[in-house]
């Protein structure tokens, strides 16, 4: 069972509610997207070496499609 704290209205302090505060700058969102849209075959097969992962050339075809599509969402 949860306790329940009873409060006064003059013992509450109330601020605006700023929406800035909550959101991300639009130029850093922006960045953000441009840089995360390019997804290469080339990135995709370096990335797979790096975690010495196996792959052929339709799982590389298949994960770019499926990346930009997400992206692009």
């Amino acid at each position: 069972m949860k306790k329940v704290k009873v409060l006064k209205a003059c013992d509450l302090e109330l601020k605006p509610f700023v929406l800035a505060d909550f959101t991300q700058d639009k130029e850093t969102q922006s960045t953000m997207k441009k840089a995360s849209q390019k997804v290469t075959k080339k990135a995709l097969k370096s990335l797979a070496n790096d975690l010495g992962l196996d792959y052929d050339e339709r799982q590389i075809s298949f994960a770019k499609k499926i990346l930009t599509a997400y992206l692009e969402r």
